[in-house]
């Protein structure tokens, strides 16, 4: 799809990802772009058109959707990390993780999805995760919700093939931002990794591993649970 002159709603769009994506959409040549934070107010980017939206907010949604019936790209983006693990981990928490990474995309899609198709089919973009295809002791609730957030963009993928929406899923390992402040590893920028998802829409390609964690992560899918877990633990130095 051709960013050029398109209309576009970007939801976490106050700092690191997302502030990106809208810094990128501008440099490409967007014809429109949605800023969408749960405070209106955080958005300090020029030329762009804020909204307040709570992705978790079923009310907020459907404000967005009317207020922005001309969208053609829905990159959902928005996402927390609380480093709840799931056994032992405060469900709350949980739910909260889920609330936000699964089902705010499935919230926005399903809300966007008529609006796109009325606008000669569009795309949808899903920033995941590396996580959504292995776990850590004390991420089960971020890595299951990413996981969930990988299986909601393959079918949502197939879901829309008949309006002609394009659904790309992106793929990374640590990006240098503040959910990634206290991790000591390499870190791709958020400029690398908003760059590589928009050039997958201008190309039409459906999957996107932004750094070489995730290609490592993601060629290891077929081994047995004990093979594969060996692999990663002794790549994180475990």
């Amino acid at each position: 799809m051709d960013l050029r002159d398109a209309v576009v709603l970007v939801t976490g769009a106050n700092r690191g990802i997302g502030a990106e994506f809208v810094e990128q959409l501008r440099k490409r040549g967007a014809a429109k772009i949605y800023a969408a934070s749960r405070s209106a107010g955080s958005i300090d980017a020029t030329g762009v058109h804020p909204l307040e939206l709570d992705i978790t907010d079923a009310r907020q949604v459907a404000a967005a959707a009317a207020a922005a019936g001309d969208v053609q790209v829905l990159i959902n983006n928005a996402g927390i990390s609380t480093g709840t693990p799931l056994v032992a981990g405060d469900e709350a928490s949980i739910r909260r993780e889920m609330d936000t990474n699964f089902y705010g995309p499935l919230l926005m899609t399903r809300a966007f999805a008529p609006i796109l198709r009325s606008n000669g089919g569009g795309a949808v973009l899903n920033v995941i995760s590396a996580l959504s295809w292995f776990s850590t002791p004390s991420a089960g609730a971020y890595a299951a919700s990413k996981a969930a957030a990988w299986s909601l963009t393959d079918s949502t993928r197939l879901e829309l093939a008949a309006q002609g929406t394009h659904v790309v899923g992106v793929h990374m390992g640590l990006v240098d931002t503040d959910m990634a402040r206290g991790v000591d590893a390499p870190k791709i920028t958020p400029a690398d990794l908003a760059s590589a998802g928009l050039d997958a829409l201008d190309s039409g390609a459906q999957e996107v591993l932004a750094d070489d964690w995730a290609t490592f992560v993601k060629s290891g899918l077929g081994l047995d649970p004990q093979e594969r877990y060996g692999r990663i633990f002794a790549a994180l130095g475990g």
